[in-house]
């Protein structure tokens, strides 16, 4: 016999299923809550709504778990690649020789532009931040590439995900080259999926970038922990568009806008931002961490805390070891380092961050490789777009063939004014 849970209201009792998930996450199904007793739930940001039934990612923040399609995050950052991540997030497994080959081959052929697309980008001011270029770019790709006629054939789904995840990274190159003024550089068959990325954007005709194997591995490895985040901001927006039927392409735009925030894609950015005003100030880190512990004080110790984590984000483990590494390949120095390092120590013995679970989390330490690679700041939550791309398709993919989908609409508490009449201007008081 299936769970019910009892609400009381208006006098009345209303019985609501209970939906229990592969790892016993419970949930009460409010969907016919307004229609028979006329109330509807109110959840600002949503945490403690779940919006859909998914079998893509599972998180649990009390413990510090990711898995991907029930593999834990720790297994695929030691054992896999992005692209055997992203067939795994998008069709549910991971892939053998021959799909393997199969959707390797289709990234390769997909990876230059259109050249009609690159005129596109002679609109930008040079100085346009590459975000907004990259979503108005990735919503214009529909344009050239008009697949998806028949939105639920896997085809045309495998055809459309090729495009995006190869030419995520082609557009993310233009817009490099764009802002410093330099030429274009295209892609380069043999060369592996993030290898191209950099390729694309340090090299120059005359100077070719020579891309390190821990460097190539090391972007390898961010984008993969950043592929899938379960319903999240930006996946959220990928789900809510594509409720309206809107395709693929709109919809990873709509997514890519989500994800510009500083509170969510913009985040390590944000955190490099506070570790150079700590480098560049004239106080040390434990005045800074006083500050962060004054409820009076409006400065926020970025890089710090999780909505979904309260417990060390795990994440942030793989990139501590993987940021030593690089650095130690390229014989970086970086004082940003010493400080975040300094920063970690503190918090995670000071009883003020134990007690609200404040633990470094996944920004805190990709923006540090990132600046030792020699992207810019502004580039961040690019990267960031390109690593979540796959778990956007997976999510519109999984949302659309959803037999239960309906249009995303929201309710809302009304709190304006009551009813009243209109007042001719006339008669209006002035203030």
């Amino acid at each position: 016999m299936k769970k019910t849970v009892t609400i009381k209201a208006n006098n009345k009792e209303y019985k609501l299923p209970v939906v229990i998930g592969t790892e016993k996450e419970k949930g009460i199904d409010i969907s016919k809550l307004r229609a028979e007793s006329g109330y509807i739930t109110l959840d600002p940001g949503y945490t403690n709504t779940g919006s859909c039934e998914s079998s893509i990612t599972y998180t649990n923040g009390e413990k510090g778990i990711l898995r991907y399609r029930g593999i834990p995050i720790e297994e695929l950052a030691r054992k896999s690649d992005f692209i055997e991540v992203a067939d795994l997030l998008i069709w549910g497994t991971l892939p053998d020789k021959g799909m393997r080959k199969r959707f390797t081959d289709m990234l390769t052929n997909n990876a230059l532009l259109h050249e009609g697309l690159k005129h596109h980008f002679e609109g930008f001011p040079f100085d346009a931040h590459p975000m907004a270029m990259l979503s108005a770019m990735v919503n214009a790709l529909s344009c050239y590439h008009p697949v998806l006629a028949q939105p639920h054939n896997p085809r045309e789904i495998e055809k459309a995900a090729a495009i995006l995840i190869s030419q995520i990274r082609t557009i993310t190159a233009f817009s490099y080259k764009m802002s410093r003024g330099e030429p274009f550089i295209y892609p380069k068959p043999k060369y592996s999926y993030a290898e191209n990325l950099l390729y694309m954007m340090f090299s120059l005709p005359h100077e070719h970038y020579e891309v390190h194997p821990e460097v190539k591995r090391a972007v390898d490895l961010i984008l993969i922990l950043h592929a899938d985040h379960e319903q999240n901001c930006s996946t959220s927006t990928v789900r809510m568009v594509a409720s309206s039927g809107a395709n693929l392409f709109a919809s990873i735009s709509a997514g890519i806008a989500a994800l510009w925030g500083h509170l969510h894609g913009g985040a390590n950015q944000a955190a490099i931002e506070m570790l150079e005003e700590i480098h560049s100030g004239n106080m040390n880190v434990k005045q800074y961490i006083k500050m962060a512990k004054d409820k009076n004080n409006s400065f926020r110790l970025m890089g710090f805390g999780h909505r979904v984590y309260k417990n060390y984000d795990p994440r942030a483990m793989i990139l501590k070891k993987l940021s030593k590494k690089v650095f130690n390949v390229l014989k970086h120095k970086d004082p940003l380092l010493d400080i975040a390092l300094e920063l970690e120590d503190i918090a995670l013995n000071d009883p003020y961050f134990i007690e609200r679970k404040l633990y470094p989390n996944v920004d805190f330490y990709s923006g540090l490789i990132y600046r030792a690679i020699g992207v810019p700041k502004n580039m961040f939550p690019v990267f960031f777009a390109i690593g979540r791309l796959p778990g956007w398709i997976a999510h519109w993919k999984e949302a659309t063939n959803n037999n239960r989908l309906q249009i995303a609409r929201p309710r809302q508490i009304y709190v304006g004014p009551a009813k009243q009449g209109y007042v001719p201007i006339s008669k209006r008081s002035t203030k």
